[in-house]
């Protein structure tokens, strides 16, 4: 038996700049997990995904199973 919360199981650890993160497994829209994790609105979020930085549209989905490595920034640029 381990001394895990019943919470804790049911949530994986991500990793957000740098700092570890956990939420439960699922599929996200993008500003959902966004809001979960306290990334603010005006902020892109970008994924590793096989070790290149991809920035994820807020309206996509995302399936988080845990070990995922986000990183936030400032929008860039951009079109009107």
């Amino acid at each position: 038996m381990s001394n895990m919360k019943e919470d804790d199981k049911k949530k994986v650890k991500i990793s957000v700049d740098n700092h570890p993160e956990h939420v439960p497994p699922g599929v996200y829209q993008v500003s959902e997990l966004k809001a979960l994790i306290g990334i603010s609105a005006e902020k892109e979020l970008d994924q590793v995904i096989d070790g290149n930085l991809t920035t994820l549209d807020d309206n996509a989905s995302i399936s988080v199973r845990g070990d995922e490595v986000f990183f936030s920034h400032a929008r860039r640029g951009g079109s009107s």
